[in-house]
Protein backbone atom coordinates (compact mmCIF):
# COMPACT_ATOMS: atom_id res chain seq x y z
CA UNK A 1 0.00 0.00 0.00
CA UNK A 2 3.04 2.15 0.71
CA UNK A 3 4.46 1.69 -2.43
CA UNK A 4 1.40 2.49 -4.09
CA UNK A 5 0.77 5.58 -2.09
CA UNK A 6 4.25 6.71 -3.55
CA UNK A 7 3.57 5.71 -7.23
CA UNK A 8 0.23 7.57 -6.86
CA UNK A 9 2.05 10.82 -6.04
CA UNK A 10 5.01 11.01 -8.01
CA UNK A 11 1.89 10.52 -10.81
CA UNK A 12 0.42 13.45 -9.74
CA UNK A 13 3.34 16.00 -9.15
CA UNK A 14 3.61 15.15 -5.21
CA UNK A 15 6.22 13.21 -4.38
CA UNK A 16 8.52 16.09 -2.90
CA UNK A 17 11.93 13.88 -1.78
CA UNK A 18 15.26 15.19 -2.53
CA UNK A 19 16.64 14.14 -5.89
CA UNK A 20 20.20 12.87 -7.00
CA UNK A 21 21.03 13.42 -10.67
CA UNK A 22 23.48 10.38 -11.49
CA UNK A 23 25.31 10.50 -14.57
CA UNK A 24 27.81 7.82 -16.57
CA UNK A 25 30.88 8.62 -17.85
CA UNK A 26 32.47 5.24 -19.34
CA UNK A 27 34.74 4.31 -21.81
CA UNK A 28 38.19 5.92 -23.31
CA UNK A 29 38.20 10.28 -24.12
CA UNK A 30 38.03 10.97 -27.37
CA UNK A 31 36.21 11.80 -30.44
CA UNK A 32 32.63 10.91 -31.14
CA UNK A 33 33.02 9.70 -34.33
CA UNK A 34 35.23 8.34 -36.61
CA UNK A 35 37.35 5.25 -35.51
CA UNK A 36 37.76 6.52 -32.24
CA UNK A 37 34.31 6.53 -30.77
CA UNK A 38 34.06 7.72 -27.13
CA UNK A 39 33.63 10.59 -24.67
CA UNK A 40 33.72 13.76 -25.76
CA UNK A 41 32.02 17.03 -24.84
CA UNK A 42 29.61 16.74 -27.52
CA UNK A 43 28.01 13.76 -26.70
CA UNK A 44 27.62 13.94 -22.65
CA UNK A 45 26.41 18.08 -22.91
CA UNK A 46 22.97 17.12 -23.11
CA UNK A 47 23.59 14.58 -20.37
CA UNK A 48 25.05 17.08 -18.15
CA UNK A 49 22.72 19.76 -18.66
CA UNK A 50 19.63 17.79 -18.06
CA UNK A 51 21.05 16.02 -14.65
CA UNK A 52 21.27 20.09 -13.51
CA UNK A 53 18.01 20.63 -14.49
CA UNK A 54 16.89 17.94 -12.22
CA UNK A 55 13.88 19.12 -9.90
CA UNK A 56 14.03 19.10 -5.87
CA UNK A 57 17.86 18.36 -6.94
CA UNK A 58 20.48 18.11 -3.84
CA UNK A 59 23.43 16.88 -5.95
CA UNK A 60 25.03 15.13 -9.49
CA UNK A 61 26.72 12.03 -8.44
CA UNK A 62 29.27 11.20 -11.78
CA UNK A 63 29.55 6.89 -12.10
CA UNK A 64 33.41 7.23 -13.61
CA UNK A 65 35.00 4.24 -15.23
CA UNK A 66 37.71 5.93 -17.70
CA UNK A 67 41.31 4.90 -18.53
CA UNK A 68 41.51 8.52 -20.06
CA UNK A 69 42.55 9.98 -23.59
CA UNK A 70 42.13 13.23 -25.09
CA UNK A 71 43.38 15.75 -22.77
CA UNK A 72 41.66 18.04 -24.17
CA UNK A 73 38.04 16.88 -24.25
CA UNK A 74 38.54 15.78 -21.12
CA UNK A 75 39.44 18.95 -19.86
CA UNK A 76 36.39 20.30 -22.05
CA UNK A 77 33.92 17.65 -20.09
CA UNK A 78 35.47 19.07 -16.61
CA UNK A 79 35.10 22.44 -17.40
CA UNK A 80 31.69 22.44 -17.99
CA UNK A 81 30.75 20.29 -15.08
CA UNK A 82 32.48 22.86 -13.13
CA UNK A 83 30.14 25.47 -14.57
CA UNK A 84 26.96 23.90 -14.48
CA UNK A 85 27.78 23.16 -10.60
CA UNK A 86 28.25 26.65 -10.17
CA UNK A 87 25.44 28.09 -11.97
CA UNK A 88 22.88 25.82 -10.29
CA UNK A 89 24.80 25.85 -6.61
CA UNK A 90 25.08 22.06 -6.57
CA UNK A 91 27.38 19.82 -5.48
CA UNK A 92 28.97 17.38 -7.22
CA UNK A 93 30.48 13.97 -6.30
CA UNK A 94 32.18 11.22 -8.11
CA UNK A 95 32.07 7.67 -7.88
CA UNK A 96 35.14 5.87 -9.80
CA UNK A 97 34.64 2.28 -10.56
CA UNK A 98 37.34 -0.06 -12.14
CA UNK A 99 39.45 2.97 -13.64
CA UNK A 100 39.65 6.82 -13.02
CA UNK A 101 43.01 7.53 -14.39
CA UNK A 102 44.66 10.07 -16.51
CA UNK A 103 42.14 11.98 -18.13
CA UNK A 104 39.73 9.28 -16.34
CA UNK A 105 40.69 11.70 -12.95
CA UNK A 106 40.97 14.94 -14.32
CA UNK A 107 36.93 14.30 -14.90
CA UNK A 108 36.91 13.28 -11.15
CA UNK A 109 38.05 16.46 -10.06
CA UNK A 110 35.37 18.12 -11.19
CA UNK A 111 33.96 16.90 -8.32
CA UNK A 112 33.68 18.46 -5.15
CA UNK A 113 34.53 15.17 -3.47
CA UNK A 114 35.57 11.84 -4.89
CA UNK A 115 34.36 8.40 -3.57
CA UNK A 116 36.10 4.73 -5.14
CA UNK A 117 35.51 1.21 -4.54
CA UNK A 118 38.71 -0.52 -2.56
CA UNK A 119 39.81 -2.55 -5.95
CA UNK A 120 39.32 1.03 -8.02
CA UNK A 121 42.74 2.20 -9.90
CA UNK A 122 43.27 5.87 -9.71
CA UNK A 123 46.18 8.67 -10.65
CA UNK A 124 48.17 8.42 -13.76
CA UNK A 125 48.53 12.12 -13.69
CA UNK A 126 50.58 12.83 -16.41
CA UNK A 127 50.77 12.42 -20.60
CA UNK A 128 51.21 10.37 -22.89
CA UNK A 129 51.96 10.15 -27.07
CA UNK A 130 52.34 6.50 -28.76
CA UNK A 131 52.64 4.92 -31.93
CA UNK A 132 54.52 2.61 -34.15
CA UNK A 133 57.34 3.40 -36.40
CA UNK A 134 57.85 1.51 -39.80
CA UNK A 135 61.18 2.85 -41.54
CA UNK A 136 62.17 -0.21 -42.95
CA UNK A 137 58.95 -1.32 -43.43
CA UNK A 138 57.84 -0.48 -47.92
CA UNK A 139 61.29 -0.61 -48.50
CA UNK A 140 61.34 -4.82 -47.89
CA UNK A 141 57.67 -4.42 -49.30
CA UNK A 142 59.12 -2.44 -53.04
CA UNK A 143 56.89 0.62 -51.90
CA UNK A 144 57.74 3.83 -52.87
CA UNK A 145 56.82 6.68 -50.54
CA UNK A 146 56.16 10.08 -51.42
CA UNK A 147 55.17 13.01 -49.09
CA UNK A 148 55.01 16.58 -49.77
CA UNK A 149 54.70 19.49 -47.85
CA UNK A 150 54.45 22.89 -47.14
CA UNK A 151 56.34 23.45 -43.79
CA UNK A 152 59.38 21.78 -42.89
CA UNK A 153 58.16 20.10 -39.61
CA UNK A 154 54.59 19.24 -41.22
CA UNK A 155 55.49 15.22 -41.38
CA UNK A 156 56.88 15.01 -37.57
CA UNK A 157 56.98 11.83 -36.61
CA UNK A 158 56.18 10.09 -39.87
CA UNK A 159 55.90 6.19 -39.00
CA UNK A 160 57.22 5.19 -42.31
CA UNK A 161 60.28 7.67 -41.83
CA UNK A 162 63.50 7.59 -39.30
CA UNK A 163 62.49 9.31 -35.99
CA UNK A 164 64.81 12.52 -35.70
CA UNK A 165 65.64 13.80 -32.34
CA UNK A 166 64.43 17.36 -32.99
CA UNK A 167 60.63 16.39 -33.53
CA UNK A 168 61.06 13.97 -30.02
CA UNK A 169 61.80 17.25 -28.22
CA UNK A 170 59.38 19.14 -29.83
CA UNK A 171 56.33 16.45 -28.95
CA UNK A 172 58.19 16.36 -24.97
CA UNK A 173 57.75 20.10 -24.88
CA UNK A 174 54.03 20.24 -25.54
CA UNK A 175 53.43 17.60 -23.43
CA UNK A 176 55.50 18.92 -21.08
CA UNK A 177 53.09 21.86 -21.20
CA UNK A 178 50.08 20.06 -21.37
CA UNK A 179 51.13 18.04 -17.98
CA UNK A 180 51.99 21.30 -16.05
CA UNK A 181 48.62 22.22 -16.76
CA UNK A 182 47.09 18.72 -15.88
CA UNK A 183 49.07 19.30 -12.00
CA UNK A 184 48.13 22.81 -11.81
CA UNK A 185 44.34 21.82 -12.14
CA UNK A 186 44.46 18.98 -9.38
CA UNK A 187 46.11 21.01 -6.82
CA UNK A 188 43.52 23.71 -7.35
CA UNK A 189 40.71 21.01 -7.19
CA UNK A 190 42.09 19.35 -4.32
CA UNK A 191 43.97 21.76 -2.16
CA UNK A 192 44.69 20.63 1.13
CA UNK A 193 43.51 17.36 0.54
CA UNK A 194 46.52 17.03 -1.52
CA UNK A 195 49.51 15.54 0.37
CA UNK A 196 52.12 15.86 -2.61
CA UNK A 197 54.52 17.02 -0.48
CA UNK A 198 55.20 13.96 1.06
CA UNK A 199 54.56 11.72 -1.88
CA UNK A 200 56.65 12.82 -4.54
CA UNK A 201 55.15 10.21 -6.93
CA UNK A 202 51.59 11.60 -7.62
CA UNK A 203 52.41 13.63 -10.65
CA UNK A 204 54.86 11.00 -12.71
CA UNK A 205 52.55 8.89 -14.05
CA UNK A 206 51.80 6.58 -11.54
CA UNK A 207 48.75 4.73 -10.52
CA UNK A 208 47.74 3.66 -7.52
CA UNK A 209 44.57 1.00 -5.58
CA UNK A 210 41.83 3.30 -4.00
CA UNK A 211 43.52 2.88 -0.23
CA UNK A 212 46.86 4.19 -1.56
CA UNK A 213 45.19 7.23 -3.18
CA UNK A 214 42.83 7.74 -0.12
CA UNK A 215 46.13 8.45 1.89
CA UNK A 216 47.47 10.44 -0.64
CA UNK A 217 44.33 12.90 -0.93
CA UNK A 218 43.61 11.91 -4.22
CA UNK A 219 40.17 10.34 -3.43
CA UNK A 220 37.95 11.19 -0.22
CA UNK A 221 36.95 8.09 0.63
CA UNK A 222 36.13 4.39 -0.55
CA UNK A 223 32.52 4.08 -0.53
CA UNK A 224 29.47 3.48 -3.17
CA UNK A 225 27.17 6.32 -4.95
CA UNK A 226 24.09 5.22 -2.69
CA UNK A 227 25.47 4.71 0.74
CA UNK A 228 27.10 8.39 0.38
CA UNK A 229 24.09 9.70 -1.41
CA UNK A 230 21.83 8.33 1.50
CA UNK A 231 24.38 9.26 4.70
CA UNK A 232 24.59 12.87 2.94
CA UNK A 233 20.63 13.30 1.76
CA UNK A 234 18.60 10.83 3.70
CA UNK A 235 17.18 7.85 3.30
CA UNK A 236 14.62 9.07 0.70
CA UNK A 237 16.68 10.62 -1.46
CA UNK A 238 16.08 9.89 -5.12
CA UNK A 239 18.54 8.89 -7.49
CA UNK A 240 17.60 9.41 -11.09
CA UNK A 241 19.69 8.05 -13.32
CA UNK A 242 20.26 10.88 -16.68
CA UNK A 243 20.19 7.92 -20.04
CA UNK A 244 22.67 8.89 -22.73
CA UNK A 245 21.02 10.30 -25.93
CA UNK A 246 20.37 7.92 -28.46
CA UNK A 247 19.02 8.24 -31.94
CA UNK A 248 18.89 6.41 -35.21
CA UNK A 249 22.17 7.53 -36.63
CA UNK A 250 23.99 7.17 -33.83
CA UNK A 251 27.38 4.73 -34.00
CA UNK A 252 27.66 1.42 -31.75
CA UNK A 253 30.53 2.60 -28.97
CA UNK A 254 33.55 0.58 -29.88
CA UNK A 255 34.83 0.95 -26.62
CA UNK A 256 31.07 -0.07 -24.39
CA UNK A 257 32.85 -3.16 -23.20
CA UNK A 258 36.53 -3.72 -24.53
CA UNK A 259 36.19 -7.90 -23.48
CA UNK A 260 33.32 -8.31 -25.90
CA UNK A 261 33.48 -9.98 -28.96
CA UNK A 262 37.00 -9.56 -29.70
CA UNK A 263 37.32 -12.19 -32.50
CA UNK A 264 34.54 -10.27 -33.53
CA UNK A 265 36.54 -6.81 -33.76
CA UNK A 266 39.20 -8.14 -34.92
CA UNK A 267 38.02 -9.88 -38.26
CA UNK A 268 35.78 -6.59 -38.90
CA UNK A 269 36.13 -3.53 -40.89
CA UNK A 270 40.26 -3.08 -40.85
CA UNK A 271 38.69 0.97 -39.53
CA UNK A 272 36.96 -1.06 -36.73
CA UNK A 273 39.16 -3.23 -35.79
CA UNK A 274 42.18 -0.53 -35.14
CA UNK A 275 39.53 1.29 -33.15
CA UNK A 276 39.13 -1.63 -30.87
CA UNK A 277 43.02 -2.02 -30.42
CA UNK A 278 43.51 1.36 -29.38
CA UNK A 279 40.85 1.25 -27.15
CA UNK A 280 42.08 -2.14 -25.68
CA UNK A 281 45.44 -0.45 -25.41
CA UNK A 282 44.51 2.45 -23.13
CA UNK A 283 42.70 -0.40 -20.66
CA UNK A 284 45.52 -2.93 -20.49
CA UNK A 285 47.75 -0.22 -18.74
CA UNK A 286 45.61 -0.80 -15.91
CA UNK A 287 45.24 -4.34 -16.14
CA UNK A 288 41.49 -4.19 -17.73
Amino acid sequence: MKKLFGWIARLVGFDRNPQVAVVRLNGVIGGSGGLRPGLSLAGVAGQLEEAFDVSRLKAVALLINSPGGSPVQSRLIHDRIRVLSEEKGVPVFAFCEDVAASGGYMLAVSADEIFADSSSIIGSIGVISAGFGFPGLLEKLGVERRVHTSGENKSTLDPFSPEKQEDVDRILAIQAEVHEGFKDLVKDRRGDRLHFDDNPNVFTGEFWAAGKAHEMGLIDGIADARSIMHKRFGSKVKLKVIAAEKGLLRRPRVDADVSANPLGNLFGAPGQAMAWLETRSFWSRFGL
